[in-house]
């Protein structure tokens, strides 16, 4: 999952452009022009890097230098340094916090789905760890790519790719069946069907009508237990994927893990990160002569 490169660089001007405002004042006045710099990028606790493919297109942009000393992807240790840049001073402390806030965020989230990730292995290798649409307005593209580097799923990135019909929607059509019609009848019928079950009932329901997905939604652990248990009494669990989500945390996560649906969901996965440490340290300035 990589964002076309045109796509990326308006992102990251934005990005920018948002931060620096009319210009960087302080760094404007205190570092000299044609300063040039070589800084580390030095990570201050363990974490599944994500972002220097981000990083390095906007450093890129800027003209400066980028060289990595890891891979998105990789398991570091604290005090690791994970890139170096060199080239103009201004130009590299303007864009500090942006790189850095990338890189922070993205990390925490390749961080903790990796950790969920690990976990629901020793259960069961075939459940995937997913993402939800629960992210920061601007950020979903990076917010998603840092769950799918540490080895979690998208789901959707957006409304338009596979149809979920939740409880607003089966209120107004009036039944589950009514609303699978309509869907039916759309442009877009062709695509992947998901409903939203809150109740065991509703489950059966819609894997009787042949969805794709039944959700099953801020069920406790026994509720969705006896929920898959009904779906296998009337052979219907092979027939349908179920997913889990609503109310999902790291904390209770091995207890629905340990029911083996074929997908988790976890809005906390984005909407709760817990940005890593990472600082960007100048370790040399050759300032004009």
């Amino acid at each position: 999952m990589i964002m076309p490169k045109r796509t990326l660089r308006n992102e990251l001007r934005r990005f920018l452009r948002e931060d620096v405002g009319q210009g960087d004042i302080t760094t404007e006045a205190i570092v000299p022009k044609e300063t040039n710099i070589l800084a580390q990028i030095v990570l201050k606790q363990p974490a599944v890097i994500c972002g220097l493919n981000e990083v390095k297109v906007l450093f890129e942009m800027l003209g400066v230098k980028f060289f990595e000393k890891v891979k998105d992807g990789d398991e570091v240790s604290a005090g690791t340094v994970i890139a170096e840049v060199e080239g103009d001073g201004k130009k590299i402390l303007t864009a500090e916090r942006t790189v850095l806030n990338l890189l922070m965020r993205m990390s925490g989230i390749a961080t903790e789905a990796r950790k969920l990730v690990k976990e629901v292995q020793k259960i069961d290798p075939k459940i995937r760890i997913a993402a939800t649409r629960k992210t920061a307005p601007g950020l979903r593209y990076f917010d998603k790519r840092a769950v799918i580097v540490g080895g979690g799923y998208a789901h959707r990135m957006r409304l338009d790719e596979a149809f979920l019909v939740k409880d607003n929607h089966i209120t107004i059509a009036g039944e589950i069946k009514e609303a699978l019609k309509r869907i039916q009848l759309s442009s877009h019928s062709s695509k992947r069907v998901e409903v939203e079950a809150k109740t065991k009932e509703q489950a059966v329901q819609a894997a009787e009508l042949g969805v794709d997905i039944v959700m099953l939604d801020n069920m406790s652990p026994k509720e969705a237990a006896e929920t898959i248990k009904e779906l296998s009494a009337r052979n219907l669990r092979h027939k349908v994927q179920i997913e889990i989500s609503g109310g999902i945390t790291p904390e209770n996560f091995v207890s629905y893990a340990v029911l083996k649906p074929d997908i988790i969901s976890l809005g906390s996965l984005t909407h709760s990160v817990r940005a890593v440490d990472i600082s960007l340290e100048v370790i040399k300035a050759n300032l004009p002569s």
